[in-house]
């Protein structure tokens, strides 16, 4: 006898549910009536439905993935939006590095590497950092499909369930990998009056016996500030005292624009405790092409080359190849790319500090201005939304880096000084919009 379209599905027939496959359930209602099999059809499928882990509650999708979604579906329907969202250079990679690309794939290099990365990149890798004080060998270097999955790999080999990390704020998006590993976030403040550099007062605030690592990032996204030898020595010392791990994301290094890039590495006591994160992203203009690396007591790396066979296997071999070229062909286009910057930054600060109620900061390194729109009185991700709305601008939210991040806007200036110069104008008729408004 057919169940009508209404029945309910008996228990014992619902607690098998969730163990068919799709494929059979759709099979088992294929001789029934239309009307009758569509309805058992929903019955099933929703009892089959899965539960996302506990876990994922608390991670939130990255802000500027949002706003550039946002961007690239009015940009469909015609609007041309002037992206100050994505954090990626507007030069292209250079020709050597692609062309390099071309020569592996002519070659066959289409098949696995060793999980740790090619023998010969790591080698690379760690020669280029002799060249900037840090001393390393190759079995201290993992390479990984972007620097993210690097910090990832990282917190999972580190860290245990309830371990706490510490995390200056406001930052980029470390806390989603902090709780999918089973760690927990803890937030420190930086302030603007301070040039948004780490104090060592406030992480000694927050220490608690279940401290385990720190996390930095300078040059800083997304606020471009810079930390200085002297600066680090404190937190340095802290380190050492509480045997805190700290990770260094440095992915900003070659892009600071008064003085010289001080890495945590270049601290002798810090070697054995330290993981240094870097990559071609932002230094080659190779964001696309997925390509990071780590340096890190060797211990910890063959922990993190467990994740790594676990997830990705490797990065793309032919990529690699393109590493190796970057590294060990010319570097006269990064120094153009900082001087190229290096004026944007200043048109932009110029520019959005002659705006009444915007107060932008001037960054020392990266390729952002993080001002505070806190006088106009309004919430950070309100202000994004009416100036990509009325003004076809995408910039980010400064609450999306952060319990520390509202109040301000985040603008790449990773774009042409055409464009910089219309945004202004752009933000400038918006604020004057929004004042005539209150």
């Amino acid at each position: 006898m057919w169940m009508g379209p209404d029945t309910e599905i008996p228990l014992a027939t619902t607690c098998l549910l969730p163990r068919l496959s799709r494929s059979l359930a759709i099979l088992s209602i294929q001789c029934m009536p239309t009307a009758v099999g569509l309805n058992y059809a929903r019955k099933i499928l929703a009892g089959a439905r899965l539960k996302p882990a506990d876990r994922m509650k608390g991670i939130q999708p990255s802000s500027t993935l949002n706003v550039l979604g946002l961007a690239k579906e009015l940009e469909r329907h015609g609007k041309k939006v002037i992206h100050m969202e994505v954090g990626e250079p507007d030069f292209d990679t250079p020709t050597h590095i692609k062309k390099a690309a071309e020569e592996a794939l002519a070659r066959g290099m289409t098949k696995y590497t060793s999980s740790l990365g090619m023998p010969e990149l790591r080698e690379a890798i760690a020669e280029h950092l002799k060249t900037k004080g840090i001393d390393t060998e190759m079995k201290n270097v993992i390479v990984t499909p972007g620097a993210k999955h690097a910090i990832f790999c990282a917190m999972a080999a580190a860290l245990d369930p309830g371990d706490e990390v510490v995390i200056p704020s406001p930052c980029w998006t470390y806390e989603a990998m902090v709780r999918i590993v089973g760690g927990k976030p803890v937030f420190v403040k930086t302030a603007r009056k301070n040039g948004f550099k780490l104090e060592v007062e406030e992480v000694q605030k927050v220490l608690t016996p279940k401290t385990k690592m720190l996390l930095l990032n300078y040059p800083n996204n997304p606020t471009g500030a810079v930390m200085e030898g002297d600066e680090l020595r404190p937190i340095v010392d802290l380190a050492v005292d509480r045997k805190l791990w700290v990770i260094s994301d440095e992915i900003y290094d070659s892009l600071v624009y008064k003085g010289k890039h001080a890495s945590l590495l270049s601290f002798p006591e810090m070697v054995g405790r330290t993981v240094y994160i870097n990559g071609f992203s932002k230094v080659y203009s190779m964001t696309g092409w997925r390509l990071g690396y780590a340096v890190a007591p060797a211990e910890l790396v063959a922990e993190m080359n467990k994740i790594q066979q676990a997830s990705t296997s490797c990065p793309a071999s032919f990529v690699q190849s393109a590493g190796v070229a970057a590294l060990r062909g010319p570097q006269d286009f990064t120094e153009k790319m900082r001087r190229e910057f290096q004026k944007r930054r200043d048109e932009i600060v110029k520019g959005l500090n002659s705006i009444d109620g915007v107060d932008c900061p001037k960054p020392g390194g990266a390729f952002y201005v993080f001002p505070s729109i806190e006088k106009l009185n309004i919430p950070s991700l309100e202000f994004c939304e009416v100036l990509l709305r009325k003004a076809d601008v995408a910039a980010v939210p400064g609450s999306g880096f952060g319990p520390y991040g509202e109040g301000h806007v985040r603008f790449s200036y990773a774009t042409s000084m055409e464009n910089i110069k219309e945004v202004v104008k752009k933000i400038k008729e918006v604020v004057g919009d929004l004042r005539t408004r209150k």
